[in-house]
């Protein structure tokens, strides 16, 4: 006989991106319409890292909050997390972000304090929990569901690179704020006849840059999966130009990519999860561009501009119907799960595949390596999004 649910918690970590109180919104709705209670813990895995059971609640407004539909009727209206975020893996805390109740001598950083993850949650007397996040965050829930916590878990990014789904809440918005930005900055280009260079977030997956330039007809699209050739590049762009009545020529660069021979353009100390921050190869290859060709080059580094703002109507449909699933598995007494899209059908797989295997563009089937472009052709039942 399956046990009963009478209260989960939820928490967003990671990057925000637009849909995430989408899906809040909804697991709220349909859990106070089941009689179960919901919690909210701030700051992503913070929340539950930071948590001092012996405080209760009450000495805990820092780190988590009840939640109502009443508190959360009009958050979707919104992008970002009005739960707020963080990148804490409570799995691998350095010592510097040890918190402070928990400082003790001869801990070995980095540490795993999943025993007092665990030891939280249960004091909360938290029957399920729902994260909602990216690779990194969901990472951990998969280090929390191998503890044998009971999670139903949701996939955000921007990067759309969760391995285990098609989609991630967050994928949509990005694609349109990014054809919209590369539409509008055809204008400057343009009226200068000048190259344009347009830096996309999306780390090591170069999704957002092979998308965003295929529905924005980009003349030439570099992917962090395909090392780029500098002198080439610059080459192309140069003949894309003269050869545009309106003389100018676009190209999108995802943040990580690699030139020939080069790095990757990282800085800044690594995170929880062993990442620099991405960033800075479009201003590089904009200035080499400028150096091959004689000829004026316009850069862009579109950044938080694509994720930030309220969700458009896929991400919203995509939210809300993750948020329904998480419930339903719930309901169901499922646990150790991920809501997913495969081939445009809604389903789950199992919490551990996000750690099982890292998802790329499909170079072979969608990329033309010699001419930097997208190809796409005969999508006869192929998903929506070309997975």
């Amino acid at each position: 006989m399956k046990k009963k649910i009478k209260r989960i918690a939820i928490l967003t970590g990671g990057g925000d991106v637009p849909g995430l109180n989408s899906a809040m919104k909804q697991v709220i709705h349909r859990a106070e319409k089941e009689g179960i209670e919901v919690y909210g813990f701030k700051r992503g895995w913070a929340g539950l890292a930071n948590y001092e059971h012996d405080k209760g609640l009450e000495g805990n407004t820092e780190w988590i909050r009840p939640l109502t539909f009443a508190d959360v009727r009009t958050i979707d209206r919104y992008g970002g997390t009005f739960l707020h975020t963080s990148r804490t893996n409570p799995g691998k805390v350095r010592e510097k972000d040890m918190p402070e109740h928990l400082r003790k001598d001869g801990i070995t950083y980095p540490a795993d304090i999943t025993d007092t993850v665990v030891a939280n949650l249960e004091s909360l007397e938290i029957d399920a929990l729902i994260p909602i996040g990216g690779d990194d965050t969901l990472s951990y829930a998969a280090r929390l569901n191998q503890a044998g916590y009971p999670q139903i878990a949701i996939p955000k990014t921007m990067d759309n690179d969760v391995f285990g789904t098609d989609y991630c809440i967050g994928f949509g918005t990005a694609i349109t704020r990014s054809v919209q930005a590369i539409h509008d900055l055809r204008t400057p280009i343009g009226s200068h006849e000048r190259i344009g260079v347009i830096e996309l977030f999306g780390r090591n997956s170069g999704e957002t840059s092979l998308i965003a330039s295929y529905l924005a007809s980009v003349d030439r699209a570099v992917i962090s999966e395909v090392p780029f050739d500098i002198e080439r590049l610059a080459e192309m762009a140069l003949s894309d130009k003269k050869r545009n009545p309106s003389h100018y020529s676009v190209i999108t660069i995802s943040e990580g990519a690699l030139p020939v021979g080069g790095q990757i353009h990282q800085k800044g100390e690594k995170d929880a999860y062993g990442h620099q921050k991405l960033g800075g190869i479009g201003h590089w290859t904009a200035e080499k561009i400028k150096e091959i060709t004689g000829k004026g080059v316009t850069y862009q580094q579109l950044g938080y501009m694509m994720r930030c703002g309220a969700p458009d109507a896929l991400d919203r449909m995509v939210a809300m119907n993750f948020g329904n699933l998480a419930m339903d598995m719930l309901l169901d007494g499922a646990s150790g799960l991920m809501t997913a899209l495969h081939e445009g059908k809604y389903t789950t797989v199992g919490l551990n595949s996000v750690i099982e295997g890292v998802k790329r563009v499909e170079v072979d089937r969608f990329y033309d390596t010699q001419e930097y472009k997208p190809v796409i052709r005969r999508v006869q039942n192929l998903p929506m999004f070309l997975r």
